[in-house]
């Protein structure tokens, strides 16, 4: 007889550091929902977020998602992996998955701006509705938001942190040996 709570798709939660700092997952059983910065002020309204939208609890617990994610960050820190294997179970509405899906299109390296991210989704008069989107986005470094700048090439809105942002974007083009990005 299985109990009530094996039914339930629990969300596992895990705490991991990294070059740009101190960085929370969480992951369902199809995949990661939450990468993250411990620092950031958001961090307990996305927990609630993610409680309410998969109806669960979010627990620390051992998930195959979030050794791989561990597995996969730790290669990119050091510049032995440009694109990402681990499964994502992100949640939004259509706009938001078309935007999100897009970002996933930009390749390792590259920039594009929230002009470019508008076309590349078909709506280029959604340029706000995209930067406001990427903003919400949950699953940091997987769905490339840092890859996103100005139209003038200039580094802005990333909740991470500019830091952060300009530290990823160096890594990505390879600059960053041995740095740490806080």
């Amino acid at each position: 007889m299985m109990s009530s709570l094996m039914n339930k798709n629990t969300l596992n939660i895990s705490n991991f550091d990294s070059p740009v700092g101190p960085m929370v997952a969480c992951a369902t059983t199809q995949g990661i929902c939450l990468v993250d910065y411990m620092d950031r002020d958001i961090l307990e309204a996305e927990f609630e977020y993610l409680a309410k939208e998969f109806n669960t609890d979010i627990l620390p617990g051992k998930n195959k998602h979030l050794d791989k994610l561990k597995k996969e960050l730790s290669e990119y820190f050091i510049g032995k992996r440009s694109t990402f294997t681990v499964p994502i179970h992100a949640s939004g509405t259509e706009f938001q998955m078309s935007v999100w899906n897009a970002l996933k299109k930009i390749p390792y390296g590259n920039t594009r701006s929230y002009k470019q991210q508008a076309e590349a989704i078909g709506n280029v008069k959604a340029v706000r509705a995209v930067a406001g989107t990427n903003g919400k986005n949950r699953i940091n470094i997987l769905i490339p938001c840092h890859r996103v700048i100005g139209s003038n090439g200039q580094l802005v809105g990333y909740g991470g942190g500019l830091k952060r942002k300009q530290w990823l974007l160096d890594l990505e083009a390879g600059k960053c040996a041995g740095k740490r990005g806080r």
